[in-house]
C-alpha cells in the first residue's frame, strides 16, 4: 500500500471516530500529497519525505512562537499534528546512532577540524536524509571536530 492510499484509508478511520485532531493532521498529509502529485518534483518517497519534514519543521516552529506566547492550547495543536505527521516519516536516527555514523563520515572525508565542517556536512545530509534532523548533525559534528 503506498503513502496516498494509507493516507486515505486513516482519513477514513478518523472521520468515523470522529477524532478531529488526527483528521486535520492527516488532511494535511494529503494536501501535501496533491500538492506534489501536481509539481514538477513528482511523487516519490524521496518527495515524500522532504515535503513532510518540512511540515513537520513548519509545526515545530509554530509551537516554540506559540509556547512563548503562552497559547499554550495553539502549541499543543501543532505539536500533536507534527506527532502524527512524523507516523509517516522513516525512524529517526538516535544521538548515539548519529555520532558512530559521522565518526566514519569524518574519517571518510579526511576531516580534522572545525573548518572541515562544510565537507562533513555534505556528505552527511546525504546519508541521513530523512532519518537525521541537520540541527542533530550539525551539533554532533561541531562535537566531534571541536
Amino acid at each position: 500500500m503506498d503513502i496516498e492510499e494509507r493516507i486515505n484509508s486513516e482519513i477514513k478511520i478518523a472521520m468515523l471516530a470522529k477524532n478531529a485532531k488526527k483528521l486535520d493532521s492527516l488532511r494535511a498529509i494529503k494536501s501535501v500529497i496533491l500538492i506534489l502529485k501536481s509539481s514538477t518534483e513528482g511523487l516519490t518517497e524521496d518527495s515524500i519525505t522532504k515535503a513532510l519534514q518540512k511540515e513537520v519543521k513548519k509545526r515545530k516552529e509554530s509551537a516554540d512562537i506559540y509556547k512563548s506566547q503562552n497559547r499554550s492550547d495553539l502549541e499543543d495543536i501543532e505539536l500533536f499534528q507534527a506527532s502524527v505527521i512524523e507516523e509517516y516519516l522513516p525512524k529517526q536516527l538516535n544521538d548515539e546512532q548519529i555520532k558512530k555514523e559521522l565518526e566514519k563520515i569524518i574519517a571518510s572525508v579526511g576531516a580534522t577540524n572545525a573548518s572541515h565542517m562544510g565537507k562533513v556536512m555534505g556528505a552527511a545530509s546525504k546519508v541521513f536524509a530523512g532519518r537525521a534532523d541537520n540541527k542533530i548533525v550539525s551539533s554532533i559534528v561541531k562535537q566531534i571536530l571541536g
